[in-house]
């Protein structure tokens, strides 16, 4: 981010005179920067040292635009879905079928049937999800490339709600019944086990936990390996953390350090096993999260127990602070060259009293009308908004080294009402 006239620049782009041209709130996206995490992931996995064969898969819950997609299938990515929807986008973006990867512990057979008929590899949550996707394999006459994604009991140093790899999480089969399950899947004709698949949590800024996971992913190959039960591949998750706040981005790890944890464990086990098989990540957070602003306009500044900065976003378009508690900068975007003076709190519209963005801040003195820019919003941003309090969403533009372009339009009254329906008795 660059500082010019008092004002924040953004991808080359005044973001004063964006908030003038498209309106507050407004999500704000660099490509430049998109393209260069992706970039350097796959530089880093690609090093012509690196034995290990690996595809980057974006995980789509972290941000569904899809201009954003495009640009993602346009380096090569694939993609981790969630759902149908995340589905039908990321092949309305371009990614082959064969880099999408329908993840889930709560499949429906309509999303079974949906990921079988669309060719993709599925990750199996469950023996009971085994069971469903086999009957639909059947129905269907169609295989179904599968993982078996593990519980593999690890605990990493973030936030309860963002660990998916603890032994009383959801997510995945229990680690002492992989085995198992997998030799279940053997069994049924039209299920073809090809991978085992994890993910641990996210915003992950202590490394060792990925060690410990690959460790135990590669115990289970070893064991299926000894069974006669050969893989393609295994799905290590994402999680790889960013720097939200100053201090964090001093230590924030990078693609590079994660792959000096993760890549010598999987190249020794393989290399014992006579093994090579394709890795798997499903970053999200680390590729999209650092490229994206809000900026919002403060409506009042009301001076009570502390100084409350009111400003035209809360919780309905970002609600990692409060559902989260997660710390993001805010700056004042047309007051960049004026001296830090005053602790406010930075407080949304929504009616509810955790609507909070930012505790206890020091900023330079903010006045009504005054434009905020809260920083690192890429990712679980706009992808976790609602329309809450009947506020309509925000508009997204993406913005490229100077160049300006609408990738998604604000939402007007007429959009609260489109799917709701009034019985004629109540007319």
């Amino acid at each position: 981010m660059a500082k010019e006239d008092n004002h924040l620049f953004f991808g080359g782009v005044d973001v004063v005179e964006l908030a003038e041209r498209y309106g507050t709130p407004l999500y704000v996206t660099d490509e430049t920067m998109l393209r260069a995490n992706i970039r350097n992931y796959k530089r880093t996995f690609g090093k012509p040292n690196t034995d290990i064969d690996t595809d980057i898969f974006f995980a789509v819950k972290a941000n569904g635009n899809l201009a954003i997609l495009k640009v993602l299938a346009q380096e090569g990515m694939g993609a981790d879905v969630f759902s149908a929807g995340e589905l039908h986008l990321t092949k309305l973006a371009g990614i082959p079928r064969e880099k999408i990867l329908f993840n889930g512990n709560s499949k429906s057979e309509d999303d079974l049937r949906t990921a079988v008929e669309s060719g993709v590899k599925i990750s199996v949550d469950s023996r009971d999800e085994l069971s469903a996707l086999a009957a639909v394999t059947d129905e269907l006459g169609k295989e179904a490339a599968i993982a078996i994604r593990v519980n593999p009991d690890v605990s990493p140093a973030v936030n309860p709600k963002i660990a998916t790899g603890l032994k009383e999480s959801q997510f995945g089969v229990p680690y002492h019944e992989i085995i198992s399950v997998c030799e279940e899947a053997e069994q049924y004709r039209n299920i073809a086990l090809k991978g085992l698949h994890c993910h641990i949590g996210s915003q992950i800024l202590k490394l060792n936990v990925f060690g410990e996971a690959a460790e135990k992913m590669m115990n289970l190959v070893e064991q299926l390996h000894e069974r006669g039960m050969e893989l393609e591949f295994v799905d290590l998750g994402g999680g790889l953390g960013i720097g939200y706040s100053d201090e964090d981005k001093k230590i924030v790890p990078t693609p590079d350090d994660l792959a000096e944890v993760i890549l010598p464990i999987l190249t020794d086990r393989m290399n014992s096993l006579g093994l090579n098989l394709k890795l798997i990540l499903e970053p999200g957070r680390s590729i999209a999260g650092t490229t994206a602003i809000l900026l919002s306009h403060v409506n009042a500044v009301k001076p009570a127990h502390k100084i409350f900065v009111a400003i035209d976003a809360g919780f309905n378009l970002l609600i990692r602070p409060v559902m989260y508690d997660a710390y993001h900068e805010v700056v004042v975007a047309n007051r960049q060259n004026e001296r830090a003076s005053t602790l406010y709190t930075v407080v949304g519209p929504v009616c509810e009293s955790g609507d909070i963005i930012a505790k206890d801040r020091m900023l330079p003195a903010v006045k009504r009308g005054d434009l905020i820019a809260i920083q690192d919003v890429g990712a679980y941003g706009f992808s976790m908004s609602s329309q809450y309090n009947g506020r309509p969403r925000c508009a997204e533009v993406l913005v490229n080294d100077g160049t300006v372009d609408l990738i998604r339009s604000r939402e007007g009254i007429e959009d609260l009402l489109r799917t709701q329906k009034v019985p004629d008795r109540l007319m």
